[in-house]
């Protein structure tokens, strides 16, 4: 299921995003502060080009590219 970010609490929403640009595996040796990663995916998702998904099963939120996610979940 897709989530719209302006739904989430700020503080929600801030520790969601902090989470996916902190996580392991994601820095890839950037060194760019975490101020401006933060910036940029929440302009991914202001501008529509990243999404929020909830998963049921694992009551857990994520980010994802919206090119990446399933049609049929876009158009749900």
């Amino acid at each position: 299921m897709l989530i719209p970010h302006e739904l989430l609490e700020a503080d929600t929403l801030a520790r969601l995003i902090e989470d996916f640009v902190t996580r392991d595996g994601t820095d890839n040796g950037d060194e760019t502060p975490l101020d401006i990663r933060v910036q940029r995916v929440r302009q991914a998702l202001q501008n529509g080009e990243a999404v929020i998904i909830f998963d049921s099963d694992s009551q857990q939120c994520q980010l994802a590219l919206k090119r990446d996610v399933p049609k049929e979940w876009l158009e749900a």
